[in-house]
């Protein structure tokens, strides 16, 4: 199985039989590797509605007769859309052939392309092939991350450094304390100028704490 990065937050994970794309903004991403119709999937996630998470979302859902999980709000639009998608909320679980997805609390915002309600944005925790993966989202630091962490051995947690719209270096830090995931990556910083940050010092602080931290540049790949 592998995990490969395409910028910003865009996630791809697993196997040809099953693979799955996180956030794929890929269109207008500066820093992206790959084009929407590059993409070769069987499951799209969402962590929200937001422009940079949603993205090539229609078009990769569409081109690849993709099932698109999502929080309700943004399932129900997608079905408008004519795509085919598979309704959760926060809290929530359900086993798919790949594997289990359950959405966890995050604290932002979210909306959808027309500007409408979003409903509630997530964070994800993905089983997959024997691992267990989580995805946070745009979320800020938030203690329950600590019960997140809790609830299974987690090892491999994709945070967001960015700061101005999510955590920033030092909050991400303790997110992976909280979390106590085997590796750390993080994600969400660099696309714009308003998110730079130096994910080297991220990575010196994650280790300080006796953590693992791999920084992933846009279209590279790690096998898991």
């Amino acid at each position: 199985m592998e995990i490969k990065f395409h910028g910003h937050s865009c996630v791809q994970i697993g196997s040809d039989e099953n693979s799955i794309i996180i956030d794929p903004f890929l269109t207008g991403n500066p820093i992206a590797n790959a084009k929407a119709k590059d993409i070769k999937c069987k499951y799209v996630i969402l962590t929200h509605g937001h422009a940079d998470h949603f993205g090539d979302t229609l078009e990769i859902a569409g081109d690849n007769d993709a099932l698109i999980i999502a929080t309700a709000e943004i399932s129900y639009y997608c079905e408008k859309m004519h795509r085919k998608s598979h309704a959760m909320n926060l809290g929530g679980s359900f086993t798919f052939p790949f594997g289990k997805v359950k959405l966890t609390l995050a604290h932002h915002s979210s909306s959808l392309p027309d500007g409408s309600y979003a409903g509630d944005p997530a964070g994800i925790l993905l089983n997959i092939e024997g691992k267990t993966i989580y995805h946070a989202g745009d979320t800020a630091l938030f203690y329950d991350m600590k019960l997140i962490g809790e609830s299974g051995k987690i090892d491999y947690a994709f945070l967001p450094i960015g700061d101005n719209f999510t955590m920033g270096i030092d909050d991400a830090v303790k997110a992976a304390e909280l979390l106590n995931a085997d590796t750390i990556i993080p994600i969400h910083y660099n696309t714009f100028e308003v998110i730079k940050q130096d994910a080297n010092e991220f990575k010196r602080k994650i280790e300080s704490i006796g953590k693992k931290c791999v920084i992933m540049s846009p279209g590279e790949t790690i096998k898991i």
